[in-house]
């Protein structure tokens, strides 16, 4: 069940906010930030399409709950001073629609991640634990530009429909989009996921080939982490709202 299935509206509307200007903050502490661009966004629910997500032109180390926008699914918005990025609302709105799993999406140009999107063939390769929690739930996108209109969205979306399985999207000459059930679980992803590729890159840089976990051990391991990885998510998720005063 939903940790907000049983919440009332406003309840839910207010832990959401939280949650998700928090993953914002952390974001930036983090480093995942990039200026005021990039964008992270949550299904609010009920009958009606509604999405929290931020504002254009508010630095991520600055925005309180009270910031974000609520937006329909024309990304009109609702609720809120401020305005959209076209490239946040065309790759957001499309990619919740693409995949209802994925109540969350968190899209950054994260600087370990992003430099596979870089390089020819670059991958994030089976060979350290970390990575092992991604396995068989990474899809790879072509470059189709800065997503100014709306057709670029679809086709991310479309490609995301087809890779039905698939939580993480590394875009080729771009970022990454993450996809999950709740802020908690997509932040820990984000977390998870830019330090799985940066250890493939310092290992990478001794110039040895990498070692890469056989399959069954891989597959075992990757069973072992979606067995606990939810709660997990949402312990480590609290934890670091709770160090950082959020």
């Amino acid at each position: 069940m939903s940790p907000t299935a049983t919440m009332s509206p406003t309840a839910t509307m207010t832990k959401l906010r939280r949650e998700l200007a928090a993953a914002l903050r952390l974001a930036e502490k983090f480093g995942y930030s990039e200026g005021i661009c990039n964008h992270f966004s949550v299904v609010v629910p009920g009958a009606d399409e509604r999405y929290l997500i931020n504002p254009y032109g508010i630095h991520w180390s600055e925005m309180r709950p009270e910031q974000l926008l609520l937006i329909d699914g024309d990304g009109t918005v609702l609720e809120g001073d401020g305005e959209v990025e076209a490239t946040a609302r065309h790759i957001h709105v499309q990619g919740h629609r693409a995949n209802p799993r994925h109540q969350c999406i968190l899209h950054v140009h994260m600087p370990w991640a992003t430099a596979f999107t870089m390089v020819k063939g670059g991958r994030l390769e089976m060979a350290h634990q970390t990575a092992a929690r991604f396995h068989g739930r990474v899809a790879y996108h072509s470059f189709g530009g800065i997503a100014l209109d709306e057709s670029e969205g679809k086709r991310i979306a479309e490609a995301q429909r087809a890779n039905a399985n698939a939580d993480v999207f590394f875009l080729a000459h771009h970022g990454v989009s993450i996809g999950a059930p709740s802020v908690a679980f997509a932040f820990d992803e984000l977390y998870y996921l830019e330090r799985a590729c940066k250890q493939q890159v310092l290992a990478m840089s001794t110039g040895l080939p990498l070692e890469i976990i056989p399959e069954p051990q891989l597959k075992e391991t990757a069973r072992q982490y979606m067995q606990v990885v939810e709660f997990q998510a949402l312990k480590h998720f609290e934890a670091l709202m709770r160090v950082n005063g959020l």
